[in-house]
């Protein structure tokens, strides 16, 4: 591979620079002086200056894909990833400042753990070439080992970030192997120009077996079952922004990965894979809805619902239409914004216990309305979402999923679909239930609303209102979503397969 790296030749990975210029000027500022809101605002600034180029760039009409080195695809289908990215680590840095306010030890470290994260996570959506996919999975995945765990005085937090480290040690193993596989029989590492050779020798055995440890290992990133059994743990003992952050930004980088990996490789084409990741969907959808209807954890219900969600965006990517690529950006786009919102919501209720508990049990949030009223009204949009009720995003993101199904006949996963999110409704129900009950006697003591708890309720009412205006005028969202397909390098593959 013959190429000259040069400032020109990286330009269209600027976001991704900003951001990790970001991390070594604030790695520098720890250095000179321990200052919380300044490390906080550097962070948040950095971030803003990125979600800015990229605006700059989709809108700006100047934009020209790139590929970056052999290794980066940077077009309209990246950068839109990336945006989503950003924002959900916006969100994570303003909660993790109300939430870390008042905690005793080195505080500002987390932010510089969140910014190498983010810098992996934007490298992750624009990778075509083996060597970046990993190397960018675990430049985002080693930072969130320490972040699940930073909170160590609290048990759960140190036991959530071992678990993560040696299962996600465990996928990566898997991971390299199913490379190393292919690489054998194909003897390319970049997904576009391996396409004929991976065809060529897809009846051995070993391309197969790689193919699928490739996809386990992602499986177990999105958590999906069988692949899930860590996801509730994790969740439930990770300090609330940083179980917001594995939530929304992780997922989104390991998505769009993904769906350019299956797509690009042309293994989406293969049928006994795309038996396998039918099973995983299914299996998905039902483990995590049947599961979460027993849990009486808010933050354990929220895991095993990401489990079910990520099942039912697995069926708009098994039913390979032009409509399903935009039905899944759409249904991450409105997942992300619902989940911002209620762990944002389990963040501003736990912000003066970071050092004991959270609140996490239901009867935390008994009798909330007569509290919080506008925190209740947030969570309780929020909820309505996830269940895929008419008039909200969720609902909007899960419609396009059933009809992606419905387009190509798949009337059996369609079918699966309504049943997990009737089930579903049971448990988000139960949870709005609870917060109008008549309160306890003796309440939870909330927090005292200081600057970082006021620009979170802000940034939660923000995400509560956009998911909202979303369910009701959907339009520019699903518009967006295919404007950054119609101008990919995805949608000619997907044209030429159809």
């Amino acid at each position: 591979m013959n190429f000259t790296v040069s400032f020109a030749t990286l330009m269209p990975l600027a976001p991704v620079m900003i951001v990790a210029l970001t991390t070594v000027v604030v790695m520098l500022l720890i250095s000179i002086k321990r200052n919380h809101n300044l490390i906080a605002t550097t962070s948040v600034v950095g971030l803003n200056l990125a979600v800015l180029y990229i605006l700059l760039e989709l809108f700006g009409g100047k934009f020209v894909p790139a590929n970056v080195m052999g290794m980066f695809m940077v077009d309209p289908f990246t950068m839109f990833y990336q945006f989503m990215i950003l924002v959900a680590s916006l969100a994570c840095c303003t909660l993790s400042h109300a939430y870390i306010e008042t905690y005793k030890d080195n505080r500002e470290e987390l932010y510089l753990l969140l910014l190498a994260s983010v810098a992996g996570a934007m490298l992750m959506v624009a990778s075509s070439h083996y060597a970046s996919f990993f190397i960018s999975l675990e430049l985002m995945s080693i930072p969130i080992y320490g972040l699940l765990a930073y909170t160590h005085q609290r048990s759960q937090s140190l036991e959530a970030g071992i678990k993560y480290l040696v299962l996600s040690a465990t996928a990566s193993a898997m991971l390299l192997m199913g490379m190393a596989y292919i690489y054998a029989y194909t003897g390319s590492l970049s997904f576009y120009d391996s396409v004929q050779a991976l065809f060529g020798a897809i009846r051995q055995p070993m391309v197969l077996l790689g193919l699928a440890l490739i996809i386990f290992a992602v499986a177990f990133k999105l958590s999906l079952a069988p692949f899930h059994k860590w996801t509730p743990d994790v969740y439930a003992g990770a300090p609330a922004p940083m179980a917001t952050f594995l939530a929304t930004a992780a997922k989104v980088a390991t998505v769009g990965l993904f769906v350019r990996y299956l797509l690009a490789s042309g293994a989406i084409m293969v049928n006994s894979l795309v038996t396998v990741l039918t099973i995983i969907a299914v299996l998905s959808i039902l483990v995590g809805n049947l599961l979460a209807v027993r849990q009486v954890n808010l933050k354990r219900i929220l895991g095993y619902s990401s489990i079910a969600h990520f099942g039912y965006l697995l069926i708009a990517l098994i039913s390979m239409t032009y409509a399903s690529l935009g039905s899944v950006t759409v249904y991450v786009v409105t997942y992300v914004l619902t989940t911002i919102g209620a762990f944002g919501a389990v963040a501003l209720m736990s912000s003066p216990y970071n050092n004991v508990d959270e609140a996490q049990s239901l009867a935390d949030y008994r009798g909330l309305f007569w509290r919080r009223p506008v925190l209740t009204a947030t969570l309780t949009v929020m909820m309505l979402s996830l269940a895929g009720i008419p008039l909200t995003a969720g609902f909007i993101g899960k419609f396009l999923v059933v009809m992606a199904a419905v387009t190509t006949q798949h009337w059996f996963l369609a079918a699966v679909i309504i049943v997990g999110s009737g089930i579903g409704l049971y448990y988000y129900l139960r949870v709005m239930v609870v917060m109008y009950m008549t309160p306890p006697e003796t309440p939870r003591i909330d927090a005292d609303a200081h600057w970082g708890q006021k620009v979170g309720g802000l940034m939660v009412l923000a995400a509560a209102a956009l998911v909202i205006i979303l369910g009701v005028y959907p339009d520019p969202m699903i518009n967006l979503a295919l404007k950054a397909e119609i101008l990919s390098p995805l949608h000619f593959m997907l044209s030429q397969q159809q």
